[in-house]
């Protein structure tokens, strides 16, 4: 069996290796690929339309096709990487060509829906911004001073910390445009059925998190009608404790076990 993992914004295959890896069986495949301008992917510049999630997915399972064949994926992403497990998941629902074979899906702390740029997204366009016209010094200094960071912070310490990460990734600068155009895409489209997805699904979720509420959560159980719920402790509760319950939470919906 091959799973594949799929990274956050501004994040890198790190992210979901070091999450997921003590609890992925030894027989299994992991593939962990880097999404355009993140990681060691170069392709930081690009028409809008090559940012979007649909176009993201798409071009994963480009890369990916030849390493799995017809094989049934596990399928495991976090935000961002979620919202493209779901555009994968809805393209083999589709039997769309050359998509990929889904087996089952987890979605691990949801951003995206049908709306562009979410209320929960708004930070990611004015960081990159920032970026943009002030590099990667001056613009922390400067969105620390603004309501967005203040908000995040009051929310949740770990998340705004998490904001003030994107200033600090490698290459941030030359690789703005992903934080300015990747959050007004959308996951799924108002026509698009999500209970058209037949293979099992599950959301984790956790509370008090501004970039991934719980109403996205809620909404994305409600459209795949017959999700699994995974909750999760707030991360600003102990980020131990939240680490320990997604690897339980996720390996036993899988099947795994978790240490």
């Amino acid at each position: 069996m091959t799973t594949l993992l799929l990274h956050g914004l501004g994040g890198s295959p790190a992210q979901p290796l070091s999450l997921f890896s003590p609890i992925i069986p030894p027989t299994e495949t992991v593939l962990a690929p880097d999404v355009r301008a993140h990681g060691d992917d170069q392709r930081v510049t690009g028409p809008a339309s090559a940012f979007s999630l649909e176009a993201l997915a798409s071009d994963v399972a480009s890369r990916v096709r030849s390493s799995v064949g017809d094989a049934p994926l596990t399928v495991i992403g976090i935000s961002m990487g979620a919202g493209i497990a779901l555009r994968l998941a809805l393209a083999a629902a589709a039997s769309a060509p050359d998509a990929l074979a889904i087996g089952r899906v987890v979605f691990v702390r949801p951003a995206f829906t049908d709306v562009p740029l979410p209320r929960n997204l708004l930070p990611f366009p004015v960081i990159g911004s920032l970026l943009s016209r002030l590099g990667a010094v001056e613009g922390e200094r400067s969105f620390r001073g603004t309501a967005l960071y203040r908000q995040a912070l009051e929310e949740s310490p770990l998340g705004a910390e998490g904001l003030l990460e994107q200033f600090r990734s490698p290459g941030a600068a030359s690789r703005a445009r992903r934080l300015i155009e990747i959050p007004r895409s959308v996951a799924f489209s108002a026509s698009e059925s999500l209970a058209s997805i037949g293979v099992p699904t599950a959301i984790a979720w956790a509370p008090r998190d501004l970039v991934h509420p719980v109403s996205v959560a809620e909404q994305w159980m409600d459209e795949l009608d017959g999700a699994a719920s995974i909750p999760l402790p707030a991360r600003d509760d102990g980020y131990g404790a939240y680490v320990r319950a997604t690897r339980v939470g996720v390996g036993s919906w899988l099947g795994w076990g978790a240490q």
